[in-house]
């Protein structure tokens, strides 16, 4: 799989591609089912499958601050799209310039002369271009015009549930892990790189692994029975803390520690992956550092008991 920031880093497709849009946030089941069947056409026509998306997503772009919160980081969501057949991912910056391309535009220089698409997967509630003037139906008008077909992806359901980002988001803010990996297809996971924290873990007698986040908020919050990956190929076991830390700092962004059991191990600058397997409890603050502690030994037997059980 090839990864492309950029229509001037795309090389021609001479004989063009199949292509679907979108966010993709989560990389859930239904987004999982339109590519596996994306390429099942591309398979069909000899043709590649391109998966287009954007950075940023365009409602963080309108909304900024007020944008609902991520599933998945780019890295994130391209370690997702690797297991995917996917020959091609495009990832176009989305600015002002981006936001103020006409429809047609978008049709006949990205999709026709850039990409040659020649199957077009989108939703049919797909809205692109200036005021959001393009659709699903003028998609099929040009498709028409300029010698390509248009699929609506159809709704995924699971067990009755019709899978979507939004609804998984709101399962991680409920606590409802199990929903949010049913629809995932996979426990929900962060990952990112070990960095020397403030060590305050490790003075109270549970040193902490300080994941940075690099992002503004999360759809996940609280203590949490956790595992992690990406050391040594080893899964190891832990609680862990996303929130702001009340009691020790109040930060000003999320950040996420991770205790691992029966580990002493030298990591920092280590990229890891950590999978959330049980809400233990909400973040709180506590009136001393006494209580911290306490209440994070109640928080570690809590998670052994979890993994025991």
């Amino acid at each position: 799989m090839r990864l492309i920031r950029g229509l001037t880093h795309l090389e021609p497709l001479q004989r063009g591609c199949v292509l679907t849009i979108g966010n993709f946030d989560g990389v859930h089941l239904g987004h999982r089912a339109v590519i596996e069947k994306l390429a099942q056409q591309g398979r069909l026509l000899n043709l590649p499958v391109v998966v287009m998306s954007f950075e940023p997503q365009p409602l963080e772009y309108f909304s900024q601050q007020n944008a609902p919160s991520r599933l998945t980081r780019l890295r994130e969501k391209i370690i997702q799209f690797i297991t995917l057949p996917i020959d091609n991912v495009l990832i176009l910056r989305f600015n002002q310039h981006f936001s103020n391309y006409d429809a047609e535009e978008f049709v006949s220089h990205v999709l026709v002369e850039k990409l040659n698409v020649k199957h077009l997967v989108v939703g049919d509630d797909f809205h692109f271009g200036k005021a959001r003037r393009g659709n699903f139906a003028l998609l099929r008008a040009y498709g028409k015009q300029f010698g390509f077909n248009v699929e609506n992806t159809q709704s995924y359901q699971v067990q009755g549930i019709r899978v979507s980002s939004t609804l998984i988001r709101d399962a991680l803010g409920e606590g409802n892990l199990k929903l949010a990996e049913k629809l995932l297809g996979r426990a929900y996971s962060i990952c990112g790189r070990v960095a020397h924290g403030n060590k305050i873990g490790r003075t109270l007698g549970f040193p902490t692994a300080n994941i940075q986040l690099f992002r503004k908020n999360t759809p996940i919050n609280g203590v949490f029975a956790v595992t992690m990956t990406g050391v040594a190929h080893q899964t190891l076991h832990g609680v862990a803390n996303v929130g702001v830390r009340p009691t020790v700092s109040g930060e000003a962004t999320v950040i996420l520690e991770v205790h691992l059991f029966d580990f002493n191990t030298d990591i920092y600058g280590c990229t890891v992956e950590v999978h959330f397997k049980y809400k233990i409890r909400d973040e709180t603050r506590f009136s001393s550092l006494a209580q911290l502690t306490t209440q994070i030994e109640k928080d570690v037997s809590a998670a052994k008991l979890f993994f025991a059980s």
